[in-house]
């Protein structure tokens, strides 16, 4: 639903929010792109790029538009889970490929064979997931042209007039610091590497990904001292990426896995050891929240 009752007329755009036409219009095309490819082929990297488009829409929306009166986020949201499952399973299944070539030469069969057992599995898992994509994306998307051509039209001179990215960019500062000073005071408690403190550090991540993707679309409108900020935390949200992806790769690795697959305990549980070993070090050497003596979780 639009939040005027008709399209203002060409003449009433300004240089700014033609700007911001321009950069949306850029991103949605090249959303609806590389959701075709997605599904015409399920090839890896357009998958990667529709979600990567989905999410910076889903991010310049929620500053444009907060209390989504277009309506337009909660569609791009129902595309985005459906892409980030897939996506999520493909870089699993790569982690899981390079693991095994890696045992291969400094581990015995018995790892290898189990890494092989995984990967099979969550390969017929994202299998499933596709199955899910080919029904869900294209009915996310079925009636998104009308509503974007009228939020453009109708909704978006205004909004850009409205919002100063700079002082939009600074309340999202704000909002990360926030964010991590709630890090930084669950990584003091005992147990730093709790459930509680990765689900604060992954939202930490979401903060950062926020301002990383308002000042890359709205780099023409950012005064000098935020025109440096998109490749900042574009560094932390990868480095926070990183210690997500190792969290979410043990959260799969559970029991009730290693039973179906029936993987010997001592091959499992090197698997899982090493991974939580691996996390405790990327938490150690995250240089963004201070980890005193950080330790690889006993239990995700």
């Amino acid at each position: 639903m639009s939040t005027n009752a008709s399209p203002q007329p060409a003449q009433s755009r300004t240089p700014r929010s033609r700007q911001w036409e321009q950069e949306l219009n850029q991103l949605y095309g090249g959303f609806l792109k590389h959701s075709r490819q997605a599904l015409a082929a399920y090839d890896r990297e357009a998958v990667h790029q529709a979600r990567t488009h989905c999410r910076r829409l889903m991010t310049l929306l929620s500053v444009l538009d907060p209390e989504d009166r277009s309506g337009l986020h909660a569609e791009f949201r129902k595309a985005q889970k459906a892409l980030g499952k897939v996506r999520d399973a493909d870089v699993f299944i790569k982690e899981l490929k390079a693991r095994r070539r890696r045992a291969k030469r400094t581990d015995g069969k018995k790892a290898v064979k189990a890494l092989k057992a995984v990967a099979k599995h969550e390969k017929q898992h994202r299998a499933k997931l596709r199955r899910k994509l080919d029904r869900k994306l294209p009915a996310a998307v079925a009636g998104l042209d009308k509503r974007w051509s009228a939020f453009i039209g109708q909704d978006l001179p205004g909004l850009a007039e409205q919002r100063n990215v700079n002082v939009l960019l600074r309340e999202l500062e704000v909002a990360y610091e926030q964010q991590k000073k709630i890090c930084k005071d669950l990584f003091r408690q005992e147990n730093a590497t709790s459930r509680e403190a990765l689900d604060a550090l992954h939202q930490l991540r979401i903060a950062a990904k926020k301002i990383r993707y308002t000042a890359g679309a709205a780099s023409f409108a950012l005064d000098r001292k935020f025109q440096s900020y998109e490749a900042l935390y574009r560094d932390i949200s990868d480095k926070l990426g990183a210690i997500n992806d190792k969290r979410v790769w043990l959260e799969r690795l559970d029991e009730p896995l290693r039973q179906e697959l029936d993987i010997p305990r001592k091959a499992w549980d090197r698997l899982t050891a090493g991974l939580r070993s691996e996390l405790g070090e990327a938490l150690a050497g995250n240089g963004i929240v201070p980890v005193p003596a950080a330790k690889a979780p006993a239990e995700i």
